[in-house]
């Protein structure tokens, strides 16, 4: 089920234009179909034999009629450079929850019926080994850069391995040479390959001669062009930091979002004795150097890193002349986080006070983009401003193109003209709530009228597949830990990708120690005495007003070890102490299909909770996340309250 959930994730944001921005919503409707996978395992029909089929029709049709989700208005930025047309989103995005929920229900009523043939720890244990197996299955095909037709191919063949009869194998068979088939041909489609993050398709370009286009998520991402032709040919863009920050030596330069190279080239042609070129996307470094006219990054002046920006400022005692962030923008959300963008944690007051931190004496910064919003040019400009205690540079050009430049001290600047904001000035975005691209102000409707769609959706399938309400009424507090443990997974992804980077890896490595924990926990309740559940609530909001008064900035400052110690116990323990309470509660349940499905459909109103971070900053979820414990703990049957398992 996990492997199949991440798979969709990525595969269907890669190929349904703009849906990596809403990746969310496939997570929801995966959280669905497997609660519904469980309330169906109770009955005398089944959809297993619906799943693998619809799989392939879903594969089939996002491929042979490409989807583009409309994206209008100016609340929330989604940087693309094409003309969009298809469906709008209100429409699209149901669809697409609705098919992912009915293909992961066939797998879960499999595990829904084993669960009802098991002792309920028991059984929870074994699914919560198959979802490390399963995301490690992921994780490695990740590290491996897969193509698709490799995730197709391992999801087709363990949906055989479960079928039963010759009927379902035969169906199972037919629908799995489609679902390879339709993905080995684009595998084998000219130019597309795959990294951690995203599909990424290159072409040649009329940029100058030997220039690459390289397409990411069916969005224009970059261009390798030759260093002298992108000055001569967009000189306001690449060629203006270099004219308004001081013309001293440059001796170190830090390029940010390095990409393809051509950033790390100028900055080579302007002087720089030393280039560190950091790039997030390993495929997209991986084209440079084997691309790039200029061959960049074959130059001996230049070291390349994989890394996240902000984690690799957090790193690095160099000092810089000068430091780039070169067009970094990104075309897909992290995984488990509905707002968190790769470069989100980048451009945050606190990541432009490294970048100061970062500079020597006479050293300056700029970032340069197509910011698609005057308030964002001017929300940048103003956090600079901020940070450095002066106004910047501000270049406007055509197409809202910019470029902010900022030396570190005022009289180290070479402005053009003195800068004037020509838009209400918006607050800098903080680690708390890094969401640059947001206005502020009411959540914005799209989000709110589609989530209002998944829960009265949910609502609806759950009454007609699971019966009255009332008979889930015994498992209502696993509803509410199911809610608030999601919540806590989200602030977890939150603080770990600003602790330690946005990358894939971070990531995978924050869900497997999740699963481990929650492992852990089965495994304490199984085999040892516990406490009584109001002791673990004591606990959980004990740990939980722990983890929300030692914030995860205050952490920064030390060095990796000590850090990753902190973060792992103000994270886990109160997903482990959570955990506890659930299985404890779960092993007394005379129905484990039913209160596993109710608790997994508690997740969904957790992953809609989760947009609130966008009103509250992500160290409020945690507060949000200790009322529903608290909710939970109400709810708790007075007999299981003084249950001790062990």
């Amino acid at each position: 089920m996990l492997l199949l959930e991440l798979a969709l994730i990525r595969w269907l944001g890669a190929n349904v234009v703009h849906l990596s921005y809403f990746s969310n919503f496939v997570l929801l409707g995966s959280f669905l179909g497997i609660g519904l996978g469980f309330l169906v395992s109770r009955k005398t029909w089944s959809v297993v034999p619906v799943a693998m089929p619809l799989l392939a029709l879903l594969v089939t049709a996002v491929l042979v009629f490409p989807v583009t989700i409309q994206r209008q208005g100016s609340d929330v930025i989604y940087f693309t450079a094409m003309k969009v047309a298809g469906p709008p989103a209100w429409l699209a995005l149901p669809v697409i929850f609705l098919m992912v929920a009915v293909i992961l229900a066939g797998p879960a009523e499999m595990v829904g019926r084993c669960f009802g043939g098991l002792e309920p720890l028991t059984a929870y244990r074994y699914d919560l080994i198959g979802s490390l197996l399963g995301i490690g299955v992921f994780t490695l095909m990740s590290f491996l850069r897969a193509p698709s037709v490799v995730w197709g191919l391992v999801a087709s063949l363990v949906f055989l391995a479960l079928a039963t009869g010759l009927r379902m194998r035969v169906v199972y068979a037919v629908s799995g040479v489609v679902v390879v088939g339709m993905l080995l041909s684009e595998t084998l489609t000219a130019g597309v390959s795959w990294s951690p993050y995203y599909k990424v398709q290159t072409h040649h370009s009329n940029s100058g001669p030997g220039a690459l286009s390289i397409w990411v998520n069916g969005v224009p991402h970059q261009t390798m062009a030759k260093a002298s032709w992108r000055l001569q040919n967009a000189p306001e863009q690449y060629g203006t930091p270099y004219q308004r920050l001081p013309k001293g030596q440059l001796d170190n330069v830090l390029v940010v979002g390095a990409g393809s190279g051509s950033d790390v080239a100028i900055a080579l042609l302007k002087g720089a004795h030393h280039v560190d070129a950091v790039e997030i996307d390993p495929r997209i470094l991986q084209l440079g150097k084997q691309h790039n006219p200029d061959h960049a990054y074959q130059d001996p002046r230049v070291t390349t890193h994989t890394n996240d920006g902000r984690a690799f400022l957090q790193t690095t005692r160099t000092k810089y002349d000068l430091i780039l962030f070169a067009l970094p923008d990104s075309l897909a959300l992290v995984n488990g986080a509905s707002q968190i963008r790769l470069e989100s944690f980048l451009f945050t007051q606190q990541a432009l006070e490294s970048v100061r931190d970062h500079l020597k004496p006479d050293g300056g910064f700029a970032m340069y983009n197509y910011y698609r919003e005057n308030w964002l040019i001017d929300r940048l400009a103003g956090t600079a401003a901020t940070v450095f205690g002066h106004a910047p540079c501000v270049d406007n050009f055509t197409s809202h193109q910019a470029v902010v430049a900022v030396a570190l001290h005022e009289t180290d600047q070479a402005c053009g003209t003195a800068y004037s904001p020509s838009t209400k000035v918006v607050a800098p975005a903080s680690d708390n709530a890094p969401f640059l691209y947001f206005k502020g102000g009411m959540i914005p409707w799209l989000y709110v009228w589609t989530l209002l769609g998944v829960v009265l959706v949910s609502l609806l399938l759950v009454r007609t597949v699971g019966g009255p309400f009332r008979e889930m009424r015994p498992y209502a507090d696993l509803f509410f830990m199911g809610a608030a443990f999601l919540l806590l997974e989200t602030k977890n992804v939150a603080s770990f990708a600003l602790m330690f980077g946005t990358t894939w890896l971070v990531n995978a490595l924050v869900f497997t120690g999740v699963l481990m924990i929650v492992l852990a926990a089965v495994e304490t309740t199984r085999r040892f005495r516990t406490p009584p559940l109001p002791v673990v609530f004591a606990g959980i909001a004990a740990s939980l007003a722990l983890a929300w008064a030692i914030q995860p900035d205050v952490l920064l400052g030390l060095s990796f070890w000590p850090r990753l110690v902190s973060a792992c116990l103000l994270a886990f323990l109160p997903i482990y102490l959570a955990n506890v309470a659930f299985a404890k509660r779960f092993a007394a349940t005379s129905d484990s299909q039913s209160a596993f499905g109710v608790n997994l459909l508690g997740s969904i109103v957790g992953g809609c909770l989760e947009y609130a971070a966008l009103l509250t900053g992500y160290d409020n979820l945690l507060i949000v996340a200790g009322l529903l414990y608290l909710a939970a703990f109400t709810l708790t049957p007075r007999a299981s309250r003084v249950l001790r398992v062990g």
